[in-house]
């Protein structure tokens, strides 16, 4: 560890700090402003004719991006989490003695506290005279080379921490996301919903139609399952008594990744009793006005080399009226199960021919459908077997009332009104039980105590998710799920694997 020149070179320094009595990791530094703050409030000296002001000292930290020693002199730029500025500091404002230890010693990566007065160089740039100089942390690891950066896109993302000090975009992007999260946050608080949290070890795999990530609880000695989705639990919440609950948190799904999906997400799921997915439609809207315009984005927003029109009321249309538009598909062939395992085989996909009518019509959607919808649509009335926890329509007992919301190729929201008759659940849960036994291995799993919470009563209730991951990459434009996830899951190098 730390064993290559370049690192003994700079841990021989921070020893050397420390026979001087320099601590090169001491604590309880303050800093007054940020750099931003430290702009804004000397922007006067730019236009003043003495170009600077003494009287004005303040502390500003940050890490240094770049070390110019002129002799006697040193240029520097330091970075902090929003924004950097130039210092600059000689023997005579640090004392000689001071100024060719930390000269010696001082190199581009460390973090440095310095207090000094705003002043404008002769060559008009803005900048901090340094009075006083502190370490706050010797970098014993150099920093990729300036003019190339971290550009292997595998360790910006194995090293997050290392592309969030060469790129100072990548943190704004993630400033971004947390921006987006509060604001989804306090919508829902505004109309009233309690934010709670649900269990993330489940009994069973349910609330979605997924393949599990399953651990073991040694001291219960049992097999339990990181969560799919909280859907069963926050309704249970609604049994309870709660009217208007969500929670924004973690979902595991042990399945492949790719630009729009990564094993551990993020999303948000709320549940609104006495409501229709009709009014969840007009709340998501709601929803996406509020957010572009909070971040300044206007209707109209460019994502992946397309302009996506987010003008009111979004597209709705039905799953078999989109079969027919957007996959230019015949009524025939929809409502046959032969031809459409005929049609699939044709074209190259895989079809499973124990699967039912539903199944086969969402095989028809992924294939022919999906990534042709851009602008932002809701496809209503889906199929009832691939709707396990939908109340049935009360015109046509195979449609579910349900809606998802596509943009750009990409399903974004999933909501429907919640089945709330437990002995049409507990059928359902049995379906999906035959489906699995079919060869569908994201079937949903029987979850008696649900039904069960269901006996007791829930009233009307209409429920959605809304995937946080995909909706910040649609509010950053990036077109992989990596980009913003801290995170994100990587496949391990083959140093990590274990023989």
């Amino acid at each position: 560890m730390f064993d290559n020149v370049l690192e003994q070179q700079r841990i021989a320094k921070a020893e050397e700090l420390r026979k001087n009595g320099i601590n090169p990791y001491p604590h309880s530094l303050k800093k007054e402003l940020n750099i931003s703050e430290f702009k804004e409030k000397f922007a006067y000296v730019k236009e003043s004719e003495q170009a600077r002001d003494e009287n004005q000292k303040v502390v500003i930290s940050g890490r240094l991006k770049l070390l110019r020693i002129a002799g006697k002199s040193v240029f520097a730029h330091i970075e902090d989490e929003l924004d950097r500025i130039q210092i600059y500091f000689n023997k005579d404002s640090l004392g000689e003695q001071y100024y060719n230890l930390i000269k010696k010693n001082l190199e581009v990566g460390d973090i440095i506290l310095v207090k000094g007065y705003p002043f404008v160089t002769k060559t008009g740039e803005f900048s901090l005279h340094v009075d006083e100089l502190e370490l706050a942390a010797k970098a014993i690891t150099p920093l990729p080379e300036k003019f190339h950066g971290l550009t292997d896109i595998e360790q910006r993302y194995r090293k997050r921490y290392l592309d969030m000090i060469m790129n100072a975009n990548v943190r704004k992007d993630f400033i971004l996301r947390s921006k987006i999260i509060s604001l989804i946050r306090h919508f829902f608080e505004n109309k009233g919903f309690l934010e709670v949290e649900t269990p993330m070890m489940h009994p069973i795999a349910g609330g979605a139609n997924a393949k599990p990530f399953i651990t073991h609880h040694n001291a219960l000695g049992v097999e339990r399952f990181l969560r799919i989705a909280p859907e069963l639990y926050l309704k249970r919440l609604v049994v309870g008594g709660f009217e208007a609950v969500f929670e924004i948190n973690r979902c595991f799904r042990n399945e492949g990744m790719d630009l729009t999906h990564n094993p551990e997400f993020t999303s948000i799921e709320f549940y609104w009793a006495y409501h229709t997915y009709e009014d969840l439609i007009s709340l998501t809207e709601e929803l996406f006005a509020l957010l572009l315009k909070e971040l300044n984005l206007g209707t109209k927003l460019e994502y992946d080399e397309q302009i996506i029109d987010f003008s009111k009321p979004f597209e709705k249309i039905s799953y078999k009226e989109a079969l027919k538009k957007y996959g230019d598909l015949d009524e025939a062939l929809i409502n046959d199960k032969e031809k459409i395992l005929t049609k699939l085989k044709q074209d190259g996909f895989e079809a499973n021919e124990k699967l039912d009518l539903g199944y086969l019509q969402a095989e028809l959607f992924d294939h022919y459908v999906e990534n042709k919808l851009i602008n932002p649509t809701f496809i209503t009335h889906f199929p009832i077997s691939i709707s396990p926890l939908s109340r049935r329509s009360d015109e046509n007992a195979q449609i579910a009332e349900r809606f998802e919301l596509f943009i750009a190729g990409k399903e974004f929201a999933n909501g429907f009104n919640e089945l709330n008759d437990p002995l049409d659940q507990y059928e359902r849960f049995l379906k999906q039980i035959e489906a699995k036994k079919a060869g569908d291995d994201e079937a949903c799993e029987m979850d008696e105590d649900f039904v069960q919470a269901l006996g007791y009563a829930m009233p009307p209730t209409a429920g959605e998710g809304i995937g946080i991951d995909r909706l910040v990459m649609l509010l950053s434009n990036k077109k992989s799920i990596r980009d913003v996830i801290l995170f994100p899951t990587m496949r391990p190098l083959k140093s990590e694997i274990k023989e």
